[in-house]
Formats: C-alpha cells, sequence, structure tokens
C-alpha cells in the first residue's frame, strides 16, 4: 500500500478549480436554455439576456469558488494526514 502523505495545496486548487469550470459550464448552459424558454413563453427579454450571460458567468463563478475550496481541502488534509494518517492506495504497475 501506498499513503498519500501530502497534497500540494496549488496544483490540488487548480484541478479542483477545472472541474468548478466544466460543471459551471453545464450549469450556465442549462441556466441560458432556462432562460431562453422562459423569457419567449412570458414575453422576458431580460430573462433571456440572464440565460445567455450565465454560460459566461457561471464558469467563472463556479471556477474561483472551486480553487478556494480545493485549497482549503487541501490544507485541511495536509493536517489531518499528519494526525491520522493519509489515504492508502494500492498502485499496480501496468503491463506492456
Amino acid at each position: 500500500m501506498t499513503v498519500i502523505k501530502s497534497i500540494e495545496i496549488i496544483s490540488w486548487a487548480k484541478i479542483h478549480a477545472l472541474f468548478g469550470i466544466v460543471f459551471g459550464l453545464i450549469y450556465g448552459v442549462l441556466f441560458a436554455i432556462l432562460g431562453t424558454a422562459i423569457g419567449a413563453a412570458f414575453s422576458m427579454p431580460g430573462a433571456t439576456t440572464l440565460g445567455l450571460l450565465s454560460i459566461i458567468v457561471f464558469p467563472i463563478i463556479f471556477g474561483i469558488m472551486a480553487f478556494i475550496c480545493g485549497a482549503i481541502m487541501a490544507f485541511l488534509y495536509n493536517i489531518f494526514a499528519c494526525k491520522i494518517g493519509g489515504i492508502e492506495v494500492e498502485l499496480v504497475e501496468k503491463k506492456p
């Protein structure tokens, strides 16, 4: 068994931010579709604009929040791993 002793905080936060951007884009697209449908159904052009703007805004907000949360999680993991031990991982060498 191999144990993850510590996690580089910034590298983990960057990876976490990428996941946040992807999920933000997915939510932004869904919100844009919903906003466009509501805007068309109720003659509300503001809902359509807000929905389309969410494709840009959501990934940015989700990315920033995921970066911050990822940094906090990695920091806390490093503290907890010192006290109670890290995550045990079994690694197997791939055969060619």
